[in-house]
């Protein structure tokens, strides 16, 4: 039975993901900064919960201490939310968080795990990015800042780790119908950018969202494939507008963005 290792797993996409490899018959470890509050997933046969804030490099190295005691094969960083407001609006303290959780995190996770694939010579990352690591809307800069980051160093880290037979891949969802728009969401504001935040939010339209579980199916296609691919664009949204993209180029796309979502 093989075992996917899984941050964030206490709601949306993380607990989906969960159910679904559980259900496909896998062996869970779910972790999450609260586990004695979950429910439904401490009663599913082979998922294991544990403590985890990806914030913390010493609770990091405990949890995959006793993680590996039982064997990994797949690990899915998926801890993370979203800063997003104009520029000015953030304190530092709010930008060092968002660092610190959707960028850092991933990278002491992952280096934790290394030398246990390493020695095993197999194993395989998957970290949830976002179409935002491909291209960027406005207002959400330093959220783009953290998931740009991930896609480069994802592609940098599979040449590295594919000396050792470890595989690392992404998964770049669009909009997930989960409560990451109120539960994950910093939204600072500054009133000078009041017209452009409405213009922005009004774009996004939850009916047109992928569920979790449609984004879930893919972390298990990316996990079971095989295939020698580091990125896999998830859902209608984020594969259509990661299209246009490439059929027009990075700038017209970035203007025809400035013109469809502020009118630039």
């Amino acid at each position: 039975m093989k075992t996917i290792f899984i941050t964030g797993a206490s709601t949306g996409l993380g607990k989906a993901t969960a159910k679904l490899f559980q259900q496909k018959g896998w062996a869970v470890i779910a972790t999450m900064r609260q586990p004695e509050k979950e429910t439904e997933l401490s009663g599913l046969d082979n998922v294991t919960l544990l403590p985890l804030d990806v914030t913390n490099p010493e609770q990091i190295n405990n949890t995959i201490q006793k993680a590996i005691q039982s064997g990994v094969d797949v690990v899915f960083n998926n801890a993370g939310y979203g800063l997003v407001g104009p520029m000015e609006a953030f304190s530092d303290e709010q930008i060092i968080k968002q660092l610190n959780t959707n960028l850092l995190g991933v990278l002491r996770v992952t280096q934790a795990f290394i030398p246990y694939f390493r020695e095993k010579k197999s194993g395989l990352f998957i970290t949830t990015t976002s179409m935002g690591g491909l291209f960027a809307f406005p207002l959400g800069s330093v959220y783009h800042a953290t998931k740009f980051a991930l896609e480069g160093w994802s592609e940098s880290l599979s040449f590295e780790l594919g000396l050792f037979n470890i595989g690392v891949k992404t998964v770049a969802p669009g909009g997930i119908a989960t409560d990451f728009a109120g539960r994950s969401i910093d939204a600072p504001t500054h009133p000078a950018y009041d017209d452009a935040t409405k213009k922005l939010w009004a774009l996004f339209d939850v009916d047109n969202f992928s569920t979790a579980e449609q984004i879930a199916a893919v972390v298990y296609e990316a996990a079971t494939d095989g295939k020698n691919q580091v990125r896999y664009v998830a859902g209608q949204d984020a594969q259509s507008l990661y299209a246009r993209r490439l059929e027009i180029g990075n700038e017209a796309f970035r203007i025809e963005m400035g013109k469809n979502v502020l009118g630039l």
